[in-house]
């Protein structure tokens, strides 16, 4: 069996701890390409072994099995699309991206065209099998609830007048839905956008940000209530060493979401 041939787009903190780990992988291994924009900082970091990619032909000519997105909204919208285009699977982390309405319609009017397949990573959350599976309830109640530590909100408080250092008890910087939730913190609420979209939908999705000083990490809390039974999950995750906005987590479930594509067997 050949090399499982993978592309990366962008090669951030995220990217590089993913392809690090591919890079060590059992035969019949990976061999990886990151898409860069021409001229970007990034490509002085890419090491040997890793081909740098400047746009769509060279991606289609290093014909990739899977695509993997981990550089944020700004790389989903200028290379997603056109990777659905070529008929390529594209596993992405920045699902708040797809808030946009009209945005993820056209992704999927790609995908359709081209043959791609859009695939979303859970993330920094669990329970997604859970809500998937009720998410046609017709008395459905879903609701998230963000709590991180005040380092992960620092300009925001400041903004509000609070001193990030000395914060003596949580304070709520939104509740709302889904979808406000993921157009007003696009780099944060990733989860929020992962729940609505395994569930019954942005507009039908409440969410709660709030920034606590008791929180030891960043804490994701789900609760769901239909005629099917109950949920409530609790989820604390330790935030990234190079951002505490980013749960260290995400990197991990990218990657058991690579091994999962390409595994035999599938846990759906």
């Amino acid at each position: 069996m050949s090399a499982r041939r993978v592309v990366l787009i962008g090669y951030g903190a995220i990217a590089s701890d993913i392809a690090a780990a591919l890079l060590e992988a059992e035969a019949p291994g990976y061999a990886l390409g990151v898409l860069l924009r021409p001229g970007s900082p990034s490509r002085a970091r890419v090491p040997a072994g890793i081909e740098a990619l400047s746009g769509l032909e060279e991606l289609e000519a290093f014909a990739p099995d899977l695509v993997i997105e981990a550089a944020g909204h700004e790389a989903v919208r200028d290379s997603v699309p056109g990777c659905l285009g070529l008929g390529l699977p594209v596993l992405i982390s920045s699902i708040g991206a797809l808030h946009d309405e009209a945005f993820f319609a056209g992704l999927l009017a790609k995908a359709r065209r081209g043959g791609g397949r859009l695939l979303l990573a859970s993330g920094a959350l669990g329970g997604l099998d859970y809500v998937r599976a009720v998410r046609h309830a017709k008395q459905l109640e879903l609701r998230y609830v963000s709590r991180k530590p005040p380092a992960a909100w620092s300009a925001e408080l400041r903004a509000l007048g609070h001193d990030p250092a000395s914060l003596p008890e949580p304070v709520t910087l939104f509740s709302g839905t889904a979808r406000e939730a993921a157009a007003l913190y696009p780099q944060n609420l990733n989860v929020a956008a992962a729940l609505a979209l395994a569930g019954p939908g942005f507009e039908a999705t409440g969410v709660d940000v709030v920034c606590d000083p008791a929180a030891s990490g960043n804490m994701h809390v789900v609760t769901a209530k239909s005629e099917f039974g109950t949920m409530s999950l609790e989820i604390a995750n330790r935030p990234s060493p190079s951002n505490p906005k980013s749960s260290w987590i995400v990197g991990q479930a990218l990657l058991a979401a690579i091994e999962q594509h390409f595994s035999p067997v599938a846990m759906l």
